[in-house]
């Protein structure tokens, strides 16, 4: 079973609890307006890795407490991730999963993988990026209306301390010369700190 991958991070503190492994899918039929990776939409675009390779690769990398999927959008590829998070799950490690869906489309949905994917996520954050509701007052979401769905007990105690978290921004520099981004910060922040030549993953 393969996935199809724009990024993946061995280890970050900006996507979520603690310390994760975090990966990107490519592909997204939300396409959310002012969304800040356009560049995972294309769902020809990306890399195609297999659930066993990626599964590996965590569970042999950084000590980490999760992983996240992130997009682009998970829920289009629903099965190989709730695979991953299996897999995930059962090494003792948490599931946190974005989708520009909300939580009730995707309980009304036949679609049996959904569910598995809701089924091994502690904590679901929904909902799609809305620019006219732009919010960085919350870890990990740009946009007000999005939600913290507690799935498991696993991040219940977050539920009365989430406003007190601070977003992180995480700044990484490749040997070709490429600044990497992950986390939240509008883009003026951005611009302002690096004057326009910031290439954005």
């Amino acid at each position: 079973m393969f996935l199809n991958i724009h990024r993946f991070l061995s280890v970050t503190k900006a996507e979520g609890p603690g310390k994760r492994a975090c990966l990107w899918v490519q592909g997204c039929p939300i396409r959310c307006i002012g969304c800040a990776v356009p560049e995972t939409w294309d769902e020809n675009g990306g890399q195609k890795v297999s659930v066993e390779e990626l599964a590996e690769r965590i569970l042999n990398g950084p000590d980490v407490e999760g992983v996240t999927f992130l997009g682009g959008e998970p829920f289009a590829q629903a099965k190989p991730l709730a695979a991953l998070g299996r897999l995930m799950k059962n090494a003792g490690l948490s599931v946190v999963t974005f989708t520009g869906y909300v939580l009730e489309e995707i309980q009304k949905s036949t679609t049996k993988e959904w569910h598995e994917l809701v089924s091994v996520s502690d904590l679901l954050i929904d909902g799609p990026y809305r620019r006219e509701l732009a919010d960085f007052s919350r870890p990990w979401v740009g946009s007000f209306n999005k939600r913290f769905h507690f799935l498991t007990p696993r991040y219940q105690a977050l539920k009365t301390e989430i406003m007190a978290m601070p977003n992180r921004l995480e700044i990484r520099f490749t040997p070709n010369g490429l600044v990497l981004v992950n986390g939240m910060a509008s883009s003026t922040i951005l611009d302002e700190l690096f004057d326009y030549s910031l290439v954005r993953e």
